[in-house]
C-alpha cells in the first residue's frame, strides 16, 4: 500500500494527497504535517522499520468540509479513491480530481454569489510585446480571452473579477508575483510547464475542444498571446478535473473599449462591492443594489458594477428594460416569485459535466427547467428590447425535451448518497423495476410460489426455507415424500423428510440475491445516460442561465429603484455631467429615512471642468465626490441613479484618489500611493475621463504638497480636460478659478452657533473662508489643554512668523491673562492662512541695524577672504 501511494505522490508533488483507505482519507509524511497544522486534527505515526511515518486522516463523510479550509488557504489537494472493490487483491487508487483555489465545484467550497476565475498569464520578454491572459470558471463554464496588453492593463482586469488562481508558465512566478501585489485579495500562484503556453499548442487544444477549424467565429484568430493563455487554462481545467470539461463550449475575447474603466484603487474607494473597512459585502454599493433572487444573477449584477457599459445604445437597453420592469410591479413581482424557484442552473451543468454533480443535482436542473416557461410567458407581456430577447433561451426546444425526461426518470427526493441508488422512479427503465421488486417483494414471491405447489402437489405441509449452506429449498416431510414431482431436485436428506429446489426457486435465488447489486449498478448506469443528456445539451443550458441572471439582475435594479427614489438619467456623448438632488446610495440607506442631504453637482467642459471643493474635515466633501462617481458607474451599468434629475455625459474611465493608506508589502508609504495613483490618473485620463481627488499633497510638506496639487489641477484642466472634483484644504488652490476659466470653486456650508460647529452638509459655490480644523478635533474629543494650546499656536501664525526680537511666533506661548482669553474663545479672525502671502515682519533692532549697515557697505571685490571672516565675527559679536 505504501509502495503505490508513492507512486501516486510522485505524480502530484505540488498537492496534499487524500489517500482513501476504507472510510478515511489519509495523508502521510509533509502532507499530513501541513495538513494537521491547517485542519487542527491529531497528527499520529505509523511503522515502516525503524522509522516512523507522520500520519493523519479524516473521515470520508467530512472531507468536503476539510478541503474547503485548505483551498481557503492557496492550498491544492489531490483526492486518490479506490476504484476497484476492497478484498480482491490489491485495491487499484488513482488520482479521480484535483482540487485548487481556481478549480473548485463544491458548493461548500464555491461563493454563491462570486465567479470563481482561474486566470491564465503569459508574459512577455521584453518591454514591447503585450501580454496575453485568460479567465475560466469550472463551476460555470464561463471562458474568456483577455485582449493582450500593456502588464499594468492586464492587471487591472484580472482585479476587477478577483481571481482565485493565477496559472503562470514555470520560470516567470517573480515577474507575475509583482503584478499581484496591489491586488485587494491576493490569489494563489500556480505553474505549468512553459511549453503549455506555446501559441500554437494553445490554439490547436482550443480548435479541437470547440470542434471547429478556425477561431474567428470567436474572435479570436488574432489573439495574439492570450490563445497561449487560453489554451493553458483549458489544459489546466481537463488535467485537474480528469474531464474533458464538455460544459465549457465556447470563449470569447473582452476587447477595450467596450466598457468603463474602473482600475483597483477606485474600485476600492468607491466601495463598489466591498468595504475598505472589513472587505465586507454588506456596506458597499453592490450591498445596496444587490436584491437578486439567484446567484446567477447576483455574479451578473457585480460584474455589471465592475466593468459597465460605455455604448449609449446598450446602455439604454437596460434603461428602457429597468424602467419598465419599475412601472409593471405586480409582474416584477411574479418573476421574482419564479426567480426563486431557480437554480444555480450554470454551476449545476458544471459539476454534470465535469462528473462531480449527482442526482439530485439533475432533480433540482429539472425543477429550474420547469420554471423557465413560466418566465417567458410574463416577459411576452413586456415591451423591452432586451426582456424580449431573453425569452428564446428559455423556451428553447431542447430544454423542454430534457426536462421531461428528467421529470420522467427522478423521483421527487433523491437520496444524497448516489451510491445506495433509489433515485430513478418507477416506470421509467422496466429492467430496473423488476430488480426493484425482487429487492423489495421477494416475500410475496415465495408465498406465492408456496401456495402454487401446495396446490399442485396436494402437500398441505410445504414450507419453502432459506439457509446460508443451500440458499432457498422446498421442505417435505416424510410422509409426503410420494408425492414430490420428478422435477424437483433433491438437495438434502433430514431426520425429518427431505429438502429440494426447482429450476424456478433457483432461477429466483439466484434474481434475489444479485439483485441490489444489479439495482444499484442499473442506477448508476441510468445516471451516467442522464448526465451524458445534460452535457450534450451544455451549450443550451447556458444561454438559458445566462438569460435568468440577467433578467434576475435587472429585476434588481428595479426594485432599488423604486424602493428608493432613484430616477432614470438621461446619457449621451456630452461632456456635462449633472447631478439635481444627488445622493449617496449607501449612505442614505445607512441613515435611513429622509435625514440624507441631497446635493446638486454639475462638471461640464464650458465654465465647470474642475471644481475646487473646500470645507472642514468632516463636512462631506468626500461624500459628495463619491457619489457623483457612483453615480456614473451605476448610470452606465444600467441602473437608475440617487438623483431627482441627472444627465451623465459617457465616462470612458472613472478614477479616484481618496483617503491615506500605505502599502508595506510593497515598501511604499502613504504619500508613495498617493503618487502612484495621481501618477496613473495623469497617464491615462482623457477628456471623457470622470476624476475625483481628494487632498492631494497631504503626505508630504505643505509647500511641496501645495505645490503638486496646484500643478496636477493645472494639468487637469490644460493638458488632459478631464471632468474633475478637486478636494483641498489648500486655500491657494481656489486662486486657480481666477487663473482658469474652467475652474470654479465650491465649498460645503458650514454654520457657527455659540462657539460650535454645525455641518450643513450642503455644496454651494464658493470658497470656504475657514477649515475649522481645531472645532473637529474638540468633536474628536482632544483634551481642552491641547485645544487651547492649538489656539494659541494658530493665532501666532495668523499674526505672522516671527515676533519683535526676532523669536518664531509659532513657538511663543500665551502669558496667563492672554491664556484665560484665547482658551475658550473660538478663532475670530475669519481668514484663511495664506501659505503664499508675505508675513508681517518683526521690526529690527538697534544691533541688527547696525549689521544691516555695515552689511550693504562691505565690499566683496576689495576685501580678502581674512578681512571678511573678521567682519562676520565682529557682526555676529554685536547680534549676540
Amino acid at each position: 500500500m505504501m509502495k503505490q501511494y508513492l507512486e501516486v505522490k510522485a505524480a502530484h508533488p505540488q498537492a496534499l494527497l487524500f489517500f482513501r483507505l476504507g472510510d478515511f482519507y489519509e495523508l502521510f509524511f509533509d502532507d499530513a504535517v501541513k495538513a494537521a497544522e491547517v485542519l487542527q486534527i491529531t497528527l499520529t505515526s505509523r511503522a515502516k522499520g525503524a522509522e516512523r511515518i507522520p500520519m493523519c486522516g479524516v473521515p470520508y463523510h467530512a472531507v468536503r468540509r476539510h478541503v474547503a479550509k485548505l483551498i481557503s488557504v492557496g492550498e491544492k489537494v489531490a483526492i486518490c479513491e479506490q476504484l476497484t472493490p476492497a478484498g480482491k487483491g490489491i485495491v487499484r487508487r488513482d488520482v479521480v480530481r484535483i482540487i485548487t483555489p481556481g478549480m473548485v465545484l463544491d458548493d461548500d467550497v464555491l461563493e454563491a454569489r462570486e465567479n470563481n476565475f482561474l486566470a491564465a498569464v503569459l508574459p512577455s520578454d521584453d518591454a514591447e510585446t503585450p501580454w496575453g491572459a485568460a479567465l475560466i470558471d469550472a463551476s460555470t463554464g464561463e471562458f474568456i480571452a483577455l485582449q493582450p496588453g500593456a502588464p499594468e492593463v492586464i492587471a487591472d482586469e484580472l482585479g476587477a473579477v478577483s481571481p482565485r488562481e493565477v496559472l503562470v508558465p514555470e520560470g516567470s512566478e517573480p515577474i507575475v508575483e509583482n503584478l499581484l501585489r496591489g491586488f485587494a485579495r491576493r490569489p494563489a500562484l500556480a505553474l505549468l510547464g512553459a511549453d503549455a503556453f506555446d501559441l500554437k499548442r494553445g490554439k490547436a487544444l482550443l480548435q479541437t475542444h470547440l470542434g471547429v477549424q478556425t477561431l474567428e467565429g470567436f474572435g479570436l484568430e488574432g489573439g495574439g498571446a492570450s490563445l497561449g493563455a487560453a489554451g493553458a487554462a483549458l489544459r489546466y481545467l481537463k488535467e485537474t478535473q480528469k474531464s474533458g470539461g464538455g460544459h465549457v463550449d465556447r470563449i470569447s475575447l473582452q476587447r477595450r473599449g467596450g466598457a468603463l474603466v474602473i482600475d483597483e484603487a477606485t474600485r476600492a474607494n468607491l466601495e463598489l462591492v466591498k468595504t475598505l473597512k472589513d472587505g465586507q459585502r454588506s456596506g458597499s454599493l453592490l450591498g445596496v443594489l444587490d436584491r437578486t433572487a439567484t446567484s446567477p444573477g447576483a455574479r451578473k449584477l457585480a460584474r455589471w458594477l465592475t466593468a459597465p457599459l460605455a455604448d449609449a445604445a446598450a446602455i439604454g437597453l437596460r434603461h428602457d428594460a429597468v424602467g419598465e420592469l419599475l412601472e409593471r410591479a405586480a409582474l416584477r413581482e411574479g418573476l421574482l416569485a419564479t426567480l426563486k424557484e431557480i437554480a444555480d442552473v450554470e454551476r449545476l451543468c458544471g459539476r454534470l459535466s465535469l462528473a462531480s454533480g449527482g442526482p439530485r443535482d439533475l432533480e433540482s436542473l429539472c425543477r429550474s427547467l420547469s420554471a423557465m416557461p413560466r418566465l417567458a410567458q410574463a416577459l411576452g407581456q413586456l415591451n423591452s428590447q432586451l426582456l424580449k430577447a431573453l425569452i428564446g433561451p428559455l423556451m428553447h426546444v431542447n430544454l423542454g425535451e430534457l426536462c421531461g425526461t428528467l421529470s420522467r426518470a427522478l423521483v421527487e427526493e433523491p437520496p444524497a448518497v448516489q451510491a445506495d441508488g433509489g433515485f430513478i422512479k418507477k416506470g421509467y427503465h422496466a429492467e430496473l423495476d423488476t430488480l426493484i421488486d425482487l429487492s423489495t417483494s421477494g416475500k410475496d414471491y415465495l408465498l406465492k410460489l408456496e401456495l402454487r405447489e401446495r396446490e399442485r402437489t396436494g402437500i398441505s405441509s410445504l414450507k419453502v426455507r432459506y439457509n446460508k449452506v443451500f440458499g432457498y429449498y422446498l421442505e417435505v416431510t416424510k410422509a409426503n415424500l410420494a408425492h414430490v414431482p420428478r422435477e424437483w431436485i433433491r438437495k438434502q436428506t433430514t431426520a425429518n423428510g427431505e429438502r429440494y429446489v426447482t429450476e424456478e426457486l433457483k432461477t429466483y435465488e439466484e434474481k434475489v440475491l444479485t439483485a441490489d447489486e444489479k439495482r444499484i449498478a442499473l442506477e448508476q448506469r441510468l445516471f451516467e445516460e442522464l448526465r451524458a443528456v445534460v452535457v450534450a445539451r451544455a451549450g443550451q443550458l447556458r444561454a438559458a442561465a445566462d438569460a435568468v441572471a440577467t433578467l434576475d439582475a435587472l429585476v434588481s435594479f428595479a426594485r432599488v429603484s423604486s424602493e428608493n427614489g432613484y430616477v432614470r438619467p438621461v446619457i449621451d456623448d456630452s461632456q456635462v455631467l449633472e447631478l439635481e438632488g444627488g445622493r449617496h446610495p449607501v449612505v442614505e440607506k445607512a441613515l435611513g429615512g429622509d435625514s440624507f442631504i441631497p446635493n446638486d453637482v454639475k462638471v461640464d467642459r464650458e465654465d465647470a471642468q474642475v471644481l475646487i471643493i473646500t470645507g472642514p474635515n468632516m463636512a462631506g466633501k468626500s461624500t459628495v465626490m463619491r457619489q457623483v462617481a457612483i453615480a456614473a458607474v451605476m448610470a452606465q451599468a444600467g441602473c437608475f441613479v440617487a438623483a431627482k434629475k441627472a444627465r451623465i455625459g459617457l465616462c470612458d474611465r472613472v478614477f479616484t484618489r481618496v483617503g491615506a493608506s500605505d502599502n508595506l508589502a510593497r515598501g511604499q508609504s502613504t504619500f508613495m500611493v498617493e503618487m502612484t495613483e495621481t501618477a496613473n490618473i495623469l497617464h491615462h485620463a482623457t477628456r471623457k475621463s470622470l476624476v475625483v481627488l481628494d487632498e492631494i499633497g497631504r503626505g508630504t510638506s505643505t509647500f511641496d504638497g501645495l505645490s503638486i496639487a496646484w500643478a496636477v489641477a493645472e494639468h487637469l484642466h490644460d493638458r488632459i480636460g478631464a471632468r474633475t472634483l478637486f478636494a483641498t484644504h489648500y486655500h491657494e488652490l481656489t486662486d486657480l478659478a481666477r487663473e482658469k476659466p474652467r475652474v470654479k470653486n465650491c465649498s460645503i456650508a458650514v454654520r457657527e452657533q455659540q462657539g460650535k460647529v454645525i455641518f450643513l452638509r450642503k455644496l454651494v459655490s464658493g470658497a470656504a473662508s475657514r477649515s475649522y480644523g481645531i472645532e473637529v478635533a474638540k468633536l474628536a474629543g482632544l483634551p481642552p489643554e491641547v485645544l487651547a494650546r492649538a489656539r494659541e499656536l494658530l493665532k501666532n501664525l495668523e499674526a505672522g512668523e516671527f515676533d519683535e526680537s526676532g523669536r518664531p511666533r509659532l513657538a511663543k506661548r500665551a502669558t496667563g491673562t492672554e491664556k484665560e482669553k484665547a482658551a475658550p474663545a473660538p478663532v475670530v479672525d475669519d481668514s484663511q492662512l495664506g501659505l503664499f502671502s508675505a508675513p508681517k515682519k518683526a521690526a529690527p533692532s538697534s544691533a541688527q541695524q547696525q549689521v544691516l549697515a555695515a552689511l550693504e557697505s562691505f565690499s566683496v571685490d576689495t576685501s580678502s577672504p581674512l578681512e571678511a571672516l573678521n567682519a562676520i565675527n565682529e557682526w555676529k559679536r554685536k547680534l549676540k
